[in-house]
């Protein structure tokens, strides 16, 4: 089966393990920005879920990620909701549905999501996968197949993604 149209070259993907509710992925916002704005869509940045325990609303706020991802606007919540941890802590679940609404997102369907445990699976599939990696904690970014921990030190982190990801371009570049 010959297929004539252009290879479409696979875009680098960067999972980047990120829990809402945690302080270290709120100083990552300004890397993940950079990143954005340096690669546009020749990076793919993929969030994936790893709630800690000692975080309570954590859980919560992994599926409301999902449900505003749905709707077509997860980086934009995922940094509105970090951007207001403090927020999160003290009120909790109607802190996420009150986001949605100030995002002009459908916070019926948030609040219906977060009752009916609808992303459940996709949180406890990324939760499992990390844990199965070695995510120990978050932020933490995998590329390429190297795992990177900025729950440690972000220090250099976003340099060495930087790397990658142009040593990535430029193999495709030359393959094609």
């Amino acid at each position: 089966m010959s297929d004539s149209s252009p290879a479409h070259p696979a875009v680098p993907v960067l999972d980047v393990w990120c829990e809402l509710q945690c302080p270290d992925c709120r100083s990552a916002l300004d890397d993940l920005r950079a990143l954005r704005a340096r690669y546009g869509d020749r990076l793919e940045l993929r969030l994936r879920h790893f709630p800690l325990e000692k975080h309570k609303h954590a859980f919560a706020a992994a599926q409301a990620a999902e449900e505003a991802a749905e709707q077509g606007q997860a980086w934009p919540y995922v940094e509105a909701v970090l951007g207001r941890i403090e927020e999160l802590n003290r009120k909790g679940e109607p802190f996420l549905v009150e986001v949605a609404r100030e995002l002009g997102l459908d916070a019926e369907e948030f609040d219906t999501a977060l009752i009916d445990g609808r992303h459940i699976l996709i949180v406890d599939a990324d939760q499992a996968e990390g844990k199965a990696i070695g995510v120990t904690g978050t932020p933490t970014y995998v590329i390429d197949g190297e795992r990177l921990d900025g729950n440690k030190s972000q220090e250099g982190l976003r340099e060495r993604i930087e790397e990658i990801v142009d040593r990535l371009l430029a193999e495709d570049t030359s393959a094609s």
